[in-house]
């Protein structure tokens, strides 16, 4: 709960406060946001970030249209910048754009860090994001990591700058085991990225709404 001049800013949405008083879960809700919602990132959370290798990114249009997506790279590829900060780098990929297209008309996203390795738990954290060239953001990192990719060197950042950061409970999260592949990266060679594995190619397509 944060304080705006004479007006109370409550945490989380209208919807949400409002399901919990259906479904009669307020007194829980309270005590998870007492506890465990923070408008920053701690100690803890800023540990766990720097030694990530994966991210899910949660971004929607103007319109509300929604796209979730998969970043990863080295631990440490999502830099910390303090515990209002967070970025990660973008590399050449399809050409679709689609989150980085959301985040020009709607700057809000969802990020969702998980452990599935070491300490199995997950973090949310939502925020406001831009889009930052390479140049720019040398000013801000001075030592980007060494990224495994032999010449591979991001195109681009999206920096976020983080409103609230939660936990997500161990209960559902699997242990995985991580093991060698080999990985084309760089490559535009359809086969190569996973080929058409879901037969879209031969599909009719709907007309553009």
């Amino acid at each position: 709960m944060e304080r705006i001049g004479d007006l109370i800013s409550l945490t989380g949405s209208s919807g949400e406060r409002e399901l919990q008083r259906r479904y009669g879960t307020v007194d829980r809700a309270e005590r998870f946001y007492a506890q465990q919602v923070l408008d920053h990132l701690n100690e803890h959370m800023r540990d766990f970030v720097a030694r990530q290798e994966m991210l899910f990114v949660a971004t929607s249009d103007t319109r509300g249209e929604c796209d979730c997506t998969f970043r990863a790279g080295p631990p440490g590829f999502v830099r910390v910048l303090d515990e209002q900060r967070v970025a990660w780098p973008e590399y050449r990929g399809n050409g679709v754009m689609a989150s980085l297209g959301n985040i020009t008309e709607n700057g809000y996203v969802g990020l969702f860090f998980v452990d599935f390795f070491r300490d199995v738990i997950g973090l949310h954290v939502n925020g406001r994001a831009m889009i930052v060239e390479r140049d720019e953001m040398q000013v801000l990192i001075d030592d980007p990591p060494v990224d495994p990719v032999p010449g591979r060197r991001p195109e681009r950042w999206v920096l976020v700058n983080v409103e609230e950061a939660y936990i997500h409970c161990a209960k559902h999260i699997p242990r995985l085991l991580k093991l060698p592949r080999e990985r084309a990266w760089g490559t535009d060679d359809v086969r190569r990225k996973g080929g058409d594995f879901f037969g879209a190619a031969s599909e009719e397509r709907c007309p553009p709404r």
